[in-house]
């Protein structure tokens, strides 16, 4: 076995903190995850730990589905969390621009894996780059299709991970970006 891997708690202890430094007023936070992915199981382990030496509380909601996400939308106005975080998934992503919708119409801050859900209107992402993830599997079909044993390729994680922000979604927020985190960034989204 080999590949990539961005699986890391101190990720989401990083991902939680930034978040924190913009709302310290952070005490519980909704997640959406999609229990159908076991990749996503791990993404709401890590949030747990994190959160949890952090002090916030967080609670899990599904989401499958056009369906599940109305219906984690629905649960989430009622139950008014401080802020949302997302598990990188294909249906979180593909339901990005309604997530993001969503969470500013409920002045929500949301905290996602991958600039692509910035992009889509979320406040901040922090983690690997998905187009660098895709050129380093490429890296790797090269050395099997030339010979390489997979057993024989490390499982490699990522060495550089990059902080994104969406300035306009902080300002609808009413979210002053503190400098230090405007010189952090590697991108900001207007």
């Amino acid at each position: 076995m080999t590949g990539l891997t961005s699986i890391s708690e101190e990720l989401w202890q990083k991902r939680l903190s930034l978040l924190r430094e913009l709302v310290p007023r952070l005490t519980r936070a909704a997640v959406l995850w999609n229990p159908g992915n076991p990749g996503n199981a791990s993404c709401l382990n890590e949030i747990r730990a994190a959160s949890g030496a952090l002090g916030i509380l967080v609670q899990p909601f599904d989401v499958r589905d056009a369906n599940s996400v109305e219906r984690a939308f629905a649960a989430i106005a009622k139950d008014r969390p401080d802020a949302l975080a997302l598990c990188w998934d294909s249906v979180t992503l593909e339901y990005a621009h309604a997530i993001a919708d969503f969470a500013l119409k409920r002045r929500l801050p949301t905290i996602a894996p991958l600039r692509e859900y910035v992009k889509a209107g979320a406040l901040m992402s922090f983690g690997a780059s998905l187009a660098a993830h895709r050129r380093r599997a490429a890296y790797y079909a090269d050395k099997i299709i030339k010979g390489a044993k997979p057993a024989d390729l490390p499982v490699e994680r990522p060495t550089h991970f990059e902080l994104v922000v969406n300035e306009a979604t902080a300002k609808a927020l009413g979210l002053a970006l503190p400098l230090q985190l405007v010189l952090q960034a590697d991108d900001l989204v207007r």
